[in-house]
């Protein structure tokens, strides 16, 4: 018995007190780092509630957000409504969670769509340079020439008005910010040794891109995801509010804070929850972006 003691003892390498204070100061470690970036945990947590409730509202009993009854318009909160209800009666608990599949909706696939173009421009313009890198960057600085929030509302009033063509005017004035910054990563990336490798072991120019060079800029472009969505969910609300975004009856943040600025001294309600879940969402999404940044910056240790 006492050498099966001593050779697990010889086989851990350490005696068991000294395992359990390393145990304890592992642990010391994850809940030092666990409260450390407890608003990015929370602000996870809130955005994953959001988007479950705003995809499956019927599964949380939320009332169809376009039932109107005239006669129990303006009423306040109550348990009945808690978040009141509009100039037609309806609900706007139910309308502000509805609208945020639209906001939420859009910056998803203006992420995605301007990633998937901006991303690949920029490893173009980075690796190519010449030309092909004047071109590219010449034409992204066209569009970074105008202010986003006209460029959008210029572009609505040539292709409609509409959450489509919202959706996809929104996408174009954020594809820049994707090409630039892969184009920067792309520059300090391409000169490492493990490009020069490959490019001498005869790989060819996709490969290298989007193999080789395209996974070490994943953390910058994290970032700018997070904050591309901010920005497309401010801008959708932004081009609704002005009467160019989604169109009426859908629900929308946007065009609920518009109605709400008319009915202010009527009913304050109207436009304060809308414009709470927006902000809410907002922050959210900028914690998450502030404590990537920080993970890119520093390594995962900084967690």
């Amino acid at each position: 018995m006492a050498s099966l003691k001593q050779g697990a003892s010889v086989t851990t390498g350490a005696r068991p007190e000294e395992q359990a204070i390393g145990q304890e100061r592992a642990a010391s470690v994850w809940r030092g780092r666990a409260r450390r970036n407890w608003p990015a945990t929370l602000s996870l947590a809130f955005l994953m509630l959001a988007g479950v409730i705003a995809l499956l509202p019927r599964a949380f009993g939320i009332a169809d957000p376009l039932i109107t009854t005239p006669r129990e318009a303006f009423l306040p909160p109550s348990w009945s409504y808690p978040f009141g209800t509009d100039d037609l009666g309806r609900d706007l608990l139910s309308r502000t969670i509805y609208g945020a599949r639209v906001s939420l909706g859009t910056a998803l696939v203006v992420v995605v769509v301007a990633a998937a173009i901006g991303v690949p421009l920029g490893l173009v313009a980075g690796y190519r340079e010449g030309l092909v890198d004047a071109l590219i960057m010449r034409a992204i600085d066209i569009v970074l020439a105008f202010p986003a929030i006209l460029l959008a509302m210029g572009l609505i009033a040539v292709i409609g008005a509409g959450w489509v063509n919202g959706a996809l005017a929104v996408t174009i004035v954020s594809i820049p910010a994707f090409a630039r910054l892969t184009r920067a990563s792309v520059l300090q990336e391409k000169s490492r040794e493990y490009v020069m490798a490959a490019q001498t072991a005869g790989a060819g120019t996709p490969r290298i891109l989007f193999r080789t060079i395209l996974p070490n800029c994943l953390g910058p472009l994290l970032v700018q995801a997070a904050f591309v969505a901010t920005w497309a969910i401010l801008l959708e609300a932004a081009l609704s509010f002005l009467g160019l975004g989604v169109s009426p009856p859908t629900p929308s943040w946007g065009q609920m804070l518009s109605a709400g600025k008319t009915n202010l001294y009527r009913a304050w309600w109207y436009g304060f929850f809308p414009g709470l879940a927006l902000t809410l969402v907002v922050l959210a999404l900028n914690s998450l972006g502030e404590t990537t940044q920080r993970i890119v910056r520093r390594g995962w240790r900084s967690l």
